[in-house]
């Protein structure tokens, strides 16, 4: 299965999970004045957001090269992804933890609590299937014995990164946000409350921030996976036109791969016969992986 399809159906599971959750979170918070569900309530539209800019990203990202960005729009993806981090961040963390200090400070007390848990228990169970749909497409995608923490860190699909990263805060705020409500309850003390705005508030923060640092360093530039590069390497040593391997640089943009390649080539007589090895070592590599887009092949004799 494709990348693009997996981050596609990734992203969609997410957005129909999340909207349905905001719009019945919506009427409990109202109906509640819970300030742990109305935390949530912008989180998941926050998330609605969120999504539909993913998918402006992936849009943007398959436009054609043009004289001014020769090597495409790849890295859109990247732009939006690191916008959908901020989002996180502020519309998500920030109100959170700013509608607990209030709720702290006006001791105001729930209004039909029980509605509150019944919402937030359907929620759960829809985001759990959101989660468990994303990690579905992510094991398409990944590669085999690689953890589930490892893909995170490494993966050069920040689009998947991203739906992974809100669908697993969303989850943990859920749970946060039932149990401020059952201890508010159980206590009768409106804090619990306050807590749980808080919490979920300090979560999103923590969540968004690792997504920043990471979508940061592919906006900046990144190689392709460790894995690809040893697979790029690993074709041209088979290569009988290369006598030796001089460099390898390879710029991952978006879902396409650069590789640029200094090698001593094979002693021929012609010039011919140099282009058209350079021409066969270009098209090994391109049908080796299918990502890869654009091969810089330069022929030398020192690094």
């Amino acid at each position: 299965m494709s990348a693009q399809n997996a981050s596609v159906k990734s992203i969609l599971f997410a957005l129909l999970a999340n909207f349905g959750i905001a719009v019945t979170k919506t009427v409990a918070a109202v109906i509640t004045r819970s300030g742990s569900m109305l935390a949530e309530v912008i989180h998941s539209y926050a998330d609605c957001a969120n999504q539909g800019l993913l998918f402006l990203g992936l849009k943007q990202a398959k436009k054609a090269p043009v004289e001014e960005h020769p090597l495409g729009y790849g890295k859109e993806i990247y732009f939006w992804s690191f916008i959908v981090a901020l989002m996180l961040f502020s519309m998500g963390g920030l109100f959170s933890i700013y509608e607990g200090t209030h709720k702290l400070s006006t001791h105001e007390g729930l209004n039909k609590p029980e509605i509150a848990i019944i919402v937030l228990s359907i929620s759960i169970i829809l985001e759990a299937f959101s989660l468990y749909g994303c990690i579905t497409q992510i094991n398409k995608v990944k590669r085999k014995g690689v953890s589930l923490w490892q893909w995170a860190k490494n993966s050069r699909q920040s689009e998947l990164v991203v739906i992974l990263g809100e669908d697993i805060a969303a989850l943990l705020g859920l749970i946060f946000a039932l149990i401020a409500i059952l201890l508010t309850i159980f206590t009768g003390n409106p804090i619990f409350d306050a807590l749980g705005s808080i919490s979920i508030g300090v979560l999103l923060l923590v969540v968004s921030i690792f997504l920043g640092i990471k979508v940061k360093r592919l906006l900046v530039g990144q190689s392709a996976e460790k894995e690809v590069r040893d697979e790029i390497r690993a074709t041209l040593e088979e290569m009988p036109e290369i006598a030796e391997i001089l460099n390898i640089i390879t710029f991952q943009l978006g879902n396409y791969i650069m590789v640029s390649v200094k090698s001593r080539m094979k002693d021929v007589t012609t010039d011919e016969e140099l282009i058209g090895n350079i021409n066969a070592c270009e098209k090994a590599l391109k049908a080796s992986n299918p990502d890869i887009r654009w091969v810089f092949f330069e022929p030398d004799v020192e690094k």
